[in-house]
C-alpha cells in the first residue's frame, strides 16, 4: 500500500508505504521492528508479537511520547496489559492496531504536531 501525504515537513518522518513484512518511512524501506518518532526511527529489539515482553517498551518509555501506536503486524493483536502497565503508569496513552493502521495514524498525528511514537512489529 502506498500512502499520499500532501505536505511533509523538513526533517520530519511520515510513512510513505507498508505492506505484509515491510514499511516505508520517507522512501526508506525497513523489514525489520522499529520504534518511528516524527524526528528519527530507532531500531526496536522486539521480534514478535508472542515474543513481547515488558522489557520491550522501556526504549519506547524514554522516548516520552503522549501517545503509542503499536502496529502489531497483518492484523490487531492486544498484548497483555502487563507488557503495557509502564506506559499506563507514565500516563503515556497507548493505541493497538495492525501494521497498515498505524501507519496511517502516524502520519495524522505527526501532522498535528503530536508526540507520537510508532512501535512497530513486522512479524
Amino acid at each position: 500500500m502506498k500512502l499520499h501525504l500532501t505536505a511533509v515537513a523538513a526533517g520530519r518522518n511520515a510513512f510513505t508505504g507498508c505492506g505484509e513484512g515491510w514499511f516505508a518511512v520517507n522512501g526508506t524501506r525497513y523489514a525489520t521492528s522499529a520504534i518511528v518518532l516524527p524526528e528519527r526511527v530507532l531500531a526496536w529489539q522486539a521480534q514478535s508479537f508472542a515474543a513481547l515482553r515488558a522489557q520491550d517498551f522501556d526504549l519506547v518509555l524514554a522516548q516520552a511520547p503522549e501517545i503509542v501506536l503499536l502496529g502489531t503486524g497483518p492484523r490487531q493483536r492486544f498484548p497483555h496489559p502487563a507488557l503495557t502497565r509502564a506506559l499506563a503508569a507514565a500516563r503515556i496513552g497507548l493505541e493497538v492496531m495492525d501494521l497498515a493502521a498505524a501507519c496511517r495514524t502516524f502520519n495524522i498525528l505527526a501532522a498535528e504536531d503530536r508526540r507520537v511514537a510508532a512501535a512497530l512489529l513486522v512479524a
